[in-house]
């Protein structure tokens, strides 16, 4: 898949999966949100407009209040990409994500999650 399609994709699309596989793992969907506004500063109300919208990626991130200031405080890999040397800033947010969600569905607390 090219970078493109994937900022095409909408959100509301890939956000059941997201949930889908935390809950998997014993993680709730309220989890899920709380990593996502994390992430992107949006508050749940705005998170669940965004949803409704049927944004794509690009436009989830785009319209995000404000990335938390921690971001760069997560690192590893996502696919076997080390998330702290992709260049391309949609991508990085992008996969950024997908590892909060990995941590959160591998059983990390929730605190180590968030970086606090």
């Amino acid at each position: 898949m090219t970078n493109e399609r994937l900022y095409k994709m909408s959100f509301a699309t890939v956000y059941p999966l997201l949930v889908k596989k935390a809950e998997r793992k014993g993680r709730s969907q309220a989890e899920v949100d709380q990593v996502i506004c994390w992430l992107t500063g949006y508050d749940p109300v705005r998170l669940l407009q965004q949803l409704d919208k049927g944004v794509n990626y690009e436009t989830f991130f785009s319209e995000a209040p404000q990335l938390n200031p921690n971001v760069s405080r997560i690192t590893g890999s996502v696919c076997g990409i080390k998330v702290q040397d992709i260049p391309d800033p949609l991508l990085q947010k992008i996969r950024w994500l997908d590892k909060l969600v990995d941590e959160l569905a591998k059983g990390r607390p929730l605190e180590k999650i968030l970086r606090s």
